[in-house]
């Protein structure tokens, strides 16, 4: 073990999704070692235990996994489980904290993104339950940051990422796991394989765009090979240190190839995307966009059909904005545009653009305002207006949805409330 003496830096603010700049900020001298020692000074009582690490893929993924491994080799922890190839999507990693044992996890990511090597990049930790640290660690970590004048490590070479297996770090073990094998097993007892491998067997088409990130090894492992769906079902399904020049965000602007596809003449019977790390996705029918509030009603409307879910929900993660949201207000030459070219350019049957504007406001969602798109003049999201820069995104193409997600009071959870019969 080595100690290095370092100074502070005034810029290493973690949230709950980690702390996130762009990928040269990062490869400042000491600047990851620096966070990832604020990180463990400000644990305790992980010696001899486990430490979860990998991450999305993105630029600069493996660096900085082999950095953190020496340092948690020197920082006391008994072993570290990391995914083969340094990869480990969110959800998979959360998993593997759990079924570990681990003390917690370090996950390289910045979500939907851009990588490369002027992109971004993130390092979070989650703790012994999976998830994101709470906000009293993350404010413990940047005191840490703020204070800190040494951090320790390893002088020994580079762990193997690409083979499976175990190898030792001084005193610590590394073992090299398969990141899809538990993920799998975990996906096979909450859900129906047999009868999905039956629907795929009996011509049930899709496609999946792994959009070049963390999920193209789960969806080929899961979909293509547990599930028996077509060869080619799974696009993009390699992932790249830059997502091939896209970003890995799955909206109707970076994802519209798999929008298209599922509009146009020989659309699957389902279309879906997820972002860099795993956690976020697009869901689209043949023909029709689900938004994400409405996907999530869906989920909680029909769960206990899941074998894992016989039981119903306790409640539901906000991982996806689903709270009401209201346009920015229009200039006025866009509402002379609108006024002038609705009726020519908006293609949604009348009957969808009644149902569009009934649907109730939680179903409009946050991503509107992050890609500055909003609905078209119909009030429906199926149709593009040539005017649009970019494809409106929230608000929902059907009839109110079958539950409503409604806020905790006190919590961030949301709970599934049985809709009123009509």
């Amino acid at each position: 073990m080595k100690t290095v003496s370092t100074t502070p830096f005034d810029d290493q603010k973690p949230g709950t999704s980690g702390l996130r700049k762009k990928v040269p900020h990062f490869q400042q001298p000491r600047y990851v070692e620096n966070f990832v020692q604020s990180i463990f000074d400000s644990l305790d009582g992980f010696g001899g235990k486990a430490l979860v690490i990998g991450g999305d893929g993105r630029y600069f993924n493996r660096e900085t996994i082999q950095t953190a491994m020496k340092m948690a080799a020197a920082n006391g922890f008994g072993r570290v489980i990391v995914g083969r190839g340094g990869i480990l999507s969110t959800p998979a990693a959360s998993h593997l904290i759990r079924k570990r044992g681990a003390f917690g996890g370090i996950i390289l990511s910045a979500s939907h993104n851009p990588g490369g090597p002027e992109g971004d990049f993130g390092i979070k930790y989650n703790a012994s339950n999976g998830g994101p640290a709470p906000e009293k660690t993350t404010d413990a970590i940047f005191r840490k940051t703020k204070a800190i004048t040494e951090f320790r490590t390893l002088d020994a070479p580079d762990i193997d990422l690409d083979s499976i297996g175990e190898a030792k770090l001084g005193d610590m073990t590394v073992d090299v796991a398969d990141p899809v094998a538990d993920y799998q097993a975990l996906m096979e007892r909450l859900f129906d394989f047999p009868r999905i491998r039956a629907m795929f067997a009996g011509g049930f088409t899709m496609r999946f765009d792994a959009m070049s990130a963390v999920t193209g090894p789960y969806a080929k492992a899961i979909l293509e090979g547990a599930l028996g769906a077509g060869r080619g079902t799974v696009m993009n399904g390699t992932p790249l240190p830059d997502f091939g020049g896209h970003y890995p965000d799955p909206n109707l602007v970076h994802a519209k190839a798999i929008y298209d596809l599922a509009m146009g003449p020989d659309a699957p019977d389902l279309c879906a995307a997820s972002d860099g790390d795993g956690d976020r996705n697009l869901i689209i029918g043949r023909g029709l966009f689900v938004t994400p509030s409405d996907s999530l009603a869906a989920l909680a409307a029909n769960a206990h059909l899941a074998p894992g879910y016989r039981g119903g929900l306790k409640g539901i993660a906000r991982s996806m904005p689903t709270t009401a949201w209201r346009p920015p207000r229009a200039s006025r030459a866009t509402k002379r545009q609108r006024a002038g070219s609705s009726s020519a350019t908006c293609s949604t049957p009348a009957s969808l653009r009644s149902a569009a504007r009934r649907a109730p406001a939680r179903a409009r969602t946050m991503s509107a305002r992050r890609t500055g798109s909003g609905p078209c003049s119909c009030g429906s999201t199926s149709c593009r207006p040539a005017a649009r820069a970019s494809p409106p995104s929230w608000r929902t193409t059907g009839a109110p949805t079958a539950a409503t997600i409604t806020p905790a009071t006190t919590t961030r959870k949301w709970r599934a409330r049985a809709p009123t019969p009509s």
